[in-house]
């Protein structure tokens, strides 16, 4: 992110804190990619700030200025779930997410209005701001060349949500440039390259040291390759090397 984006991104951060505040009530973002949650998590708010995507590690989130404990009443996200289906599934295409989103974007929606987009057999789920919910589902009638229907989903069904592939893998040591090596079959220098380019993040907390040890349950992304949590050691080979245990996406 160049320096301008990010000191308007931060002013646009402080403003929503202080409304929130000032007001006893709460406020939103529109949907942050990594780079911007992580600038939001560097930063200190007189009000708490929460991140919700619409399920349990979702890469698009929301930031959510107050809090329960000091507004008095319980925050209802401004998120709608859309499940996007083909008309006729047996005559439809293999439907991928670039389709998907170019479909969306096509109506003229800004990417900031969507978060993430969850296929299964063909099948999406769409998070999304409410205030755009409606226009999707009158609006969105083709992705690709497949005619489509649009209706809200109350939550997106766990089967469908992305399933954690279970490994243990054995490593020489903690560091994330090891770990990143170890899960991507990755050389160091390629890792440390990739951390260097600052494509790595750390609970959507950007980080650049390579020597860096994520703590149990840490949600490692790495862009353009994927995420993992990394869940600790588990034992030490008679060699003294790390068994490790990681759940890849």
């Amino acid at each position: 992110m160049l320096m301008d984006e990010i000191t308007l991104l931060k002013n646009r951060f402080s403003e929503l804190a202080s409304r929130s505040f000032d007001r006893g009530i709460y406020t939103n973002s529109e949907f942050l990619t990594q780079a911007e949650q992580s600038e939001l998590l560097k930063m200190h708010f007189p009000v708490k700030v929460s991140l919700f995507g619409g399920y349990d590690n979702a890469e698009r989130c929301i930031a959510v200025f107050g809090d329960e404990d000091d507004l008095g009443y319980e925050c209802i996200f401004p998120v709608k779930y859309i499940k996007i289906e083909p008309l006729q599934m047996k005559f439809a295409d293999k439907l991928t997410h670039r389709d998907f989103l170019g479909s969306l974007m096509g109506l003229g929606l800004r990417r900031e209005m969507l978060g993430d987009i969850v296929i299964n057999e063909n099948v999406a789920y769409l998070v999304c701001l409410d205030t755009v919910s409606d226009f999707i589902i009158n609006q969105l009638d083709k992705v690709k060349h497949t005619s489509v229907k649009c209706s809200e989903s109350d939550f997106i069904p766990a089967d469908v949500l992305p399933e954690l592939k279970y490994e243990e893998l054995i490593v020489s040591s903690e560091r994330l440039d090891v770990l990143i090596s170890a899960v991507y079959n990755l050389s160091r220098s390629d890792s440390q390259k990739r951390i260097n380019g600052e494509t790595v993040f750390c609970n959507s907390v950007l980080t650049v040291s390579s020597s860096h040890v994520p703590e149990s349950g840490t949600l490692i992304s790495v862009r353009g390759l994927g995420r993992f949590i990394y869940d600790g050691v588990l034992r030490q080979t008679k060699k003294g090397r790390n068994v490790i245990a990681v759940r890849i996406y």
